[in-house]
């Protein structure tokens, strides 16, 4: 049988990982400056991490829904306290794109209506809803088709007031990520946050802030969302929240009421996603890992910005951007091919960082090197600028 062949992969077998180091089948160590498209939050196998859910694994690894779950309440209460929503409700689920499929769900249960609102180069997952509040129309089929979502300019405050003003009683919610990942590394303007939020208020719209890959502590603050000081009626989880084990939730403001039956997943929230997301949130808040994703995020992006060739260098903690053009468009694959450094990528010409929050100072300084190497290597008359 052969595999559906739907991703371009890289010629490479990682067979062993160890904090923000991956090693091939040959030996040959990779520095992971990308954690597997913002996975990897705490680093690659933490002891912690392993001992967890290899304990909780000996126990038992799985039960439904049909019966309490004591380590779902356990999640829930140090993930509102790590977050501060200790008033939000939790549903557990899988992935980013069923946390975003099911807050838009609920928000359409709660208003009645079917209108959402989305933006230009956004990205919400690939299954049904989600997919269709997705800025590319190549990833949706025809049966994903909607008239029912809407897409507005991306920080346009006026376009979002003229459209709430000619339709607001429609819209029943609006979902935005604080930082666009796969879109570019775009940062949603605070003003244009506050902006969403007191236009779903006073339309009694639901914003949904969509948090899977810029949240999770990784842009300093445990959402990025948080950045613009507003709250958001649901809050979507997924990549960094279990490590690499898939898990994923959404945090859902109280006067969002439940009902048996209207949301439901076999496997989420199930006991070993529990003790891996645990596993996170105990070694986030042990090892002040969001304040390290700030400080270490400042100091990569203000050494990057000295390097000649890069161009508009964006970003917040350790999500960070930056673009490529001309003779160093092949940057990103030169750093995997000769420096053996993964990053990613965002079409046409943006390379991103997402690595682990606990990226150690010398392993930044290892990537800067690396980069002024390569990029030496491509120029033909480099003109580095080193810091003092």
């Amino acid at each position: 049988m052969k595999l559906f062949d739907v991703y371009p992969i890289n010629d490479i077998v990682v067979t062993r990982a160890k904090g923000s180091y991956l090693w091939d089948e040959a030996g040959q160590q990779y520095l992971d400056m990308y954690g597997g498209h913002a996975v990897i939050s705490i680093g690659h196998t933490h002891p912690h991490f392993v001992s967890r859910i290899t304990s909780q694994l000996n126990q038992l690894a799985f039960y439904s829904n049909s019966v309490r779950i004591p380590l779902q309440q356990e999640l829930a209460d140090k993930l509102g306290k790590v977050s501060g929503k200790e008033d939000y409700q939790l549903f557990l689920c899988n992935s980013g794109a069923e946390a975003n499929e099911n807050a838009l769900k609920l928000a359409s249960f709660h208003t009645g209506r079917k209108k959402i609102i989305a933006f230009s180069k956004s990205f919400h997952g690939r299954t049904s809803l989600a997919v269709a509040a997705t800025d590319n129309p190549a990833l949706i089929a025809p049966v994903n088709q909607t008239d029912h979502v809407v897409f507005l300019p991306f920080n346009d405050e006026a376009a979002l007031s003229d459209y709430f003003t000619a339709h607001g009683k429609e819209v029943a919610a609006v979902i935005i990520e604080g930082i666009q990942g796969v879109g570019g590394i775009n940062i949603a303007q605070d003003a244009f946050q506050q902006k969403i939020r007191s236009l779903c208020t006073e339309y009694q719209s639901v914003f949904i802030a969509d948090s899977v890959q810029c949240g999770y502590g990784r842009t300093g603050l445990f959402f990025s969302h948080d950045h613009a000081g507003v709250q958001a009626d649901i809050y979507s989880m997924a990549k960094g929240m279990g490590n690499g084990f898939p898990v994923a939730g959404i945090l859902i403001a109280p006067f969002l009421k439940a009902k048996h039956g209207m949301l439901g997943t076999t496997f989420g929230g199930n006991h070993l996603a529990c003790a891996a997301a645990l596993a996170v949130l105990e070694i986030i808040e042990e090892e002040k890992l969001m304040k390290n994703a700030k400080t270490m995020g400042e100091f990569l992006m203000s050494r990057l910005k000295k390097i000649e060739g890069l161009q508009n260098i964006r970003g917040k903690g350790l999500m960070i951007g930056f673009d490529v053009e001309g003779e160093l468009r092949d940057l990103r694959k030169n750093l995997l091919n000769h420096q053996h450094v993964f990053t990613g990528e965002a079409k046409p010409n943006t390379i991103r960082l997402l690595p682990s929050m606990a990226l150690r100072k010398k392993e930044a300084e290892e990537f800067l090197e690396s980069i002024e190497e390569e990029i030496n290597n491509m120029v033909s008359s480099p003109k580095m600028v080193h810091p003092a």
